[in-house]
């Protein structure tokens, strides 16, 4: 059994603010180049690991081009929901999204309970779905599978703050360490966008080759090429990467005068960060982190915080109704 998996495409209309090519056009050369890869190889599904679109209220047009594609896939297309894809970093609200929409027509397949998939093996597939306390140490169960049906192998999709070193101290995440003992034998990761090299723990594997569009001109972008992943089950597993010829060198499609101005930027911004922090003890831009980080230092339940999370997510909701 063979499969082909890529994660963060973030289909979008518009250009990221960093990027100088027509990025529209990018988005589908990739997919139509991911499409031709996944019939050369002749794979018999699509895995997907979340923030298929950019938003969740993405315009028809883009929706109707790129569902094009994906129904030229002969292979079914399974996905995991991304921050990106749904409202208010809330999962229940998928089925209002575009995401949702397509998964009703059948043109992806969101995994939100166990799939077994037969071929010449058998395998479980699950998932762990975005939601805004994933990677708080509690739900860290959501990482792990614990067990296994009478199938061949096991593959958990996710879409979290799930890596290999610890960053800063601030930012929720789950390390690889902590979910060693999982009894899946595949574990791919997304949300990341530079990913990370795959990891091998006791004959299981964690798997992100990071997003398939770089957005950021940060340094580690410039020197990253977008990939794919080929995974073949057999009596054994086999990972092979396969870099995408479309995704142009990265001085032909990221801003440069950025770079240029990178290290001024950064000292702009740390003094800027100081200045915040001094005055609050905000550590994010993002109205949920906000939300979240507030009630944490003042003791607020997670009723309240929850409810306003909902109020957000409501009048995002509205948003895009409206529009």
């Amino acid at each position: 059994m063979k499969f082909l998996y890529f994660t963060d495409s973030h289909l979008r209309v518009t250009n990221p603010k960093n990027r100088i090519d027509n990025f529209y056009e990018t988005l589908k050369n990739k997919m139509n180049e991911i499409l031709q890869i996944s019939l050369d190889e002749n794979v018999d599904y699509i895995l997907h690991g979340g923030d298929l679109f950019d938003r969740p209220d993405t315009p028809i047009s883009l929706v109707s081009d790129f569902s094009d594609i994906f129904q030229k896939f002969k292979a079914p297309i399974y996905i995991v929901s991304g921050n990106h894809d749904i409202f208010g970093h809330n999962p229940i609200t998928v089925h209002r999204t575009m995401f949702g929409l397509l998964d009703s027509f059948g043109i992806i397949r969101m995994v939100n309970n166990k799939v077994i998939l037969k071929k010449d093996v058998t395998v479980q597939l699950t998932s762990f779905p975005y939601s805004i306390d994933m990677d708080n140490p509690k739900n860290r169960e959501g990482y792990i599978v614990r067990e296994k049906d009478d199938v061949d192998y096991a593959i958990h999709l996710t879409h979290g703050f799930l890596t290999d070193k610890k960053p800063h101290d601030t930012i929720p995440h789950t390390l690889i360490s902590d979910i060693s003992d999982t009894v899946a034998d595949v574990t791919f990761g997304g949300h990341i966008h530079y990913g990370f090299k795959t990891i091998e723990i006791d004959g299981k594997y964690f798997i992100n080759p990071g997003s398939i569009v770089r957005i950021s001109n940060a340094l580690s972008e410039f020197k990253r090429k977008p990939k794919v992943v080929i995974l073949e089950l057999t009596d054994k597993i086999d990972i092979r990467e396969i870099n995408l010829k479309t995704a142009l060198p990265a001085e032909e499609v990221l801003d440069r005068s950025e770079i240029e101005h990178h290290k001024f930027k950064t000292q702009q911004f740390n003094d800027f960060k100081s200045t915040i922090e001094s005055s609050s003890n905000l550590k994010s831009f993002d109205v949920f982190d906000i939300l979240v980080d507030i009630a944490k230092n003042n003791n607020i339940s997670k009723e309240v915080r929850d409810e306003a999370i909902k109020r957000v997510e409501l009048k995002q909701i509205e948003g895009a109704d409206y529009n």
